[in-house]
């Protein structure tokens, strides 16, 4: 098994030979990515991935009937607006309503889970700012969701995914999606060792990550980074760096987002 986990998600600080090949960073003008030394940080800006949107020959193209996408988050400050703010999701193709399904937060420290076209207010734990936080989205046999926060579950049972039509997934975002209202504010999150799992995760293995995952520290030196006049960024290779480390110790299948990847034989 491939268990290979960045440091830095998005490689700033330097490329591993094939990490995050097509990632793309949409930001508007006044909109800034930024490094720190543990992570990256969005300032209203968010990140997509393709799955179907680059057609089959991408390597996760599994990802329409499972998957386990986990994130190592820190949320900064409390968000001003009414509204909740995406914080990871999944999207699918074609017109009508395009979430699978989305993990948000909003300024009273609640969690929301939209899944199934119903959204789960979390009652039971809160996220402060400044806080490390492990979050997982899973879909199990394309019908069935489930969002996780610190290795519990979001909601007391999986959802049934209401996607009648068979849509086929687009692209999972991490740190807004462009489109709701909560996005246009610039909170800014920092995300790391974002990882791509070719099955669900039980409950016990997301509790095994979420009790090693690392600490991400408080949004102080930041380091601006220089995007594309046209407001988006796409990731490219680049030699292996430092900044890098294996994890898992080899017990779970794993796809490293946009990169170094492998299928688990079942």
């Amino acid at each position: 098994w491939l268990a290979f986990c960045p440091a830095n998600f998005f490689g700033i600080h330097g490329w591993t030979s094939t990490s995050w090949v097509n990632a793309t960073v949409k930001k508007g003008t006044e909109k800034k990515v930024t490094s720190t030394e543990k992570g990256v940080t969005f300032r209203g800006a968010w990140v997509e991935w393709p799955v179907g949107s680059q057609g089959q020959t991408v390597p996760y193209y599994f990802a329409n009937y499972n998957f386990t996408l986990v994130a190592t988050v820190s949320i900064h400050n409390l968000p001003r607006g009414d509204n909740p703010i995406p914080l990871m999701g999944v999207r699918l193709e074609g017109g009508g309503e395009k979430k699978l399904m989305e993990l948000s937060y909003d300024k009273e420290g609640k969690w929301q889970v939209l899944c199934g076209g119903k959204t789960t207010k979390e009652l039971r734990s809160n996220w402060e700012p400044e806080t490390t936080h492990q979050v997982a989205i899973v879909l199990r046999n394309g019908k069935q969701g489930s969002a996780y926060v610190d290795g519990q579950r979001v909601g007391d049972a999986s959802c049934e995914l209401k996607n009648t039509d068979s849509k086929g997934i687009s692209h999972f975002y991490i740190g807004g999606d462009g489109g709701s209202a909560g996005s246009k504010e610039d909170v800014p999150v920092t995300a790391t060792n974002v990882l791509l799992y070719n099955r669900p995760l039980d409950d016990n293995e997301i509790r095994v990550l979420n009790a090693n995952k690392i600490s991400i520290p408080k949004l102080t030196g930041l380091k601006r980074v220089a995007a594309g006049a046209t407001g988006e960024g796409t990731a490219r290779d680049g030699g292996a760096h430092g900044g890098s480390t294996v994890c898992g110790g080899g017990l779970l299948p794993l796809l490293l987002l946009l990169g170094l990847w492998g299928i688990a034989a079942s």
